[in-house]
């Protein structure tokens, strides 16, 4: 069997085991990244140097260590279906490994409740204004704050039951995980504003009967626009910029500083594993607190100098 007719069979697979969602990642990173490489062979034929020419290629293109081993996994599993069904008898890809990690910095930057709030002046339509403060204040994943609809709320607890597909054509989706569908606790002030965009949408639209998105009304706010009025606020105050995925991080950090327990935090956010907080977060602390102790050091070592020669300088002069 050529290497096409298997993969046309493993999409009708793939697509009956993953979120639209996910397999349209998987199709596009198929199409895009490993298709072209094995076009006209037979899937018998493929070898392991095969498999090694088309990571050295993939490697070249200087891609990240995440996006590289959603490769693998994607390669590896045809090939596992390819086993499966008794086309092949080993899984060459496994064989020959995952690509080489490489060193990376990662881009951490958050919002200090300063800086925020020095951000949120500068924002003037109400609703993505409550939509930042939103984000900041809660922590959801972009995708999962656009999707919400005022049908979510019951009192001051809101369910976090949806993501929003944000590729091509917008629609309401699971969320990422079994850990992403949690209850968050609202408090008073973000209840009133809850309410208050609610009046002012039914205010437009004059239905109060229609299940509005708390974030955009009859339709749910664009991520380009979101994106648009963010870069105008920064601009607007003239401080830096940061991404739509910070506003998580500098809830997160924020919290972890009030001394709320992690697994809680953990919780809030929607993450499978403690330990995946404690993997983005803590270490990040940790560096920063390196950071910090290295600067410190640096200014103690200046300052003691100092001291010793002002200390010769008055012996000098004395004696």
């Amino acid at each position: 069997m050529s290497f096409e007719e298997a993969y046309e069979e493993f999409k009708i697979y793939a697509q009956n085991r993953h979120k639209k969602q996910g397999f349209d990642a998987i199709l596009n990173k198929f199409n895009n990244h490993i298709l072209p490489y094995f076009l006209g062979k037979n899937i018998n034929d493929i070898t392991k140097n095969d498999v090694i020419l088309w990571q050295n290629t993939i490697i070249s293109y200087n891609y990240s260590n995440s996006f590289n081993n959603s490769l693998y996994c994607i390669f590896s599993s045809f090939i596992q279906y390819c086993i499966t069904i008794d086309l092949i008898n080993e899984n060459i890809v496994r064989s020959v490994g995952n690509f080489p990690k490489k060193y990376e910095r990662h881009n951490y930057d958050v919002y200090t409740l300063h800086e925020f709030r020095r951000f949120r002046r500068h924002v003037y339509n109400r609703v993505y204004k409550q939509y930042f403060n939103f984000m900041y204040f809660y922590g959801t994943r972009p995708s999962e704050g656009i999707a919400l609809r005022f049908s979510d709320l019951e009192g001051p607890i809101l369910h976090i039951r949806y993501n929003m597909t944000r590729r091509g054509k917008r629609f309401l989706d699971s969320p990422k995980n079994a850990s992403s569908i949690r209850d968050l606790q609202l408090n008073f002030i973000t209840r009133v504003r809850f309410f208050i965009l609610k009046c002012y949408y039914i205010s437009i639209y004059g239905d109060s009967d229609f299940d509005y998105f708390i974030f955009g009304g009859k339709k749910p706010l664009a991520t380009t626009s979101i994106d648009r009025y963010k870069h105008k606020a920064c601009e607007s105050a003239k401080m830096r910029e940061i991404t739509m995925h910070q506003f998580r991080h500098s809830c997160a950090t924020r919290k972890i500083h009030k001394g709320i327990p992690i697994d809680k935090v953990s919780k809030d956010l929607g993450h499978s594993k403690v330990s995946m907080t404690l993997d983005i977060y803590l270490h990040q602390e940790k560096r920063a607190t390196s950071t910090l102790l290295m600067r410190f050091t640096f200014f103690n070592t200046i300052l003691n100098k100092f001291k010793k020669l002002s200390q010769s300088i008055i012996t000098h002069f004395i004696v």
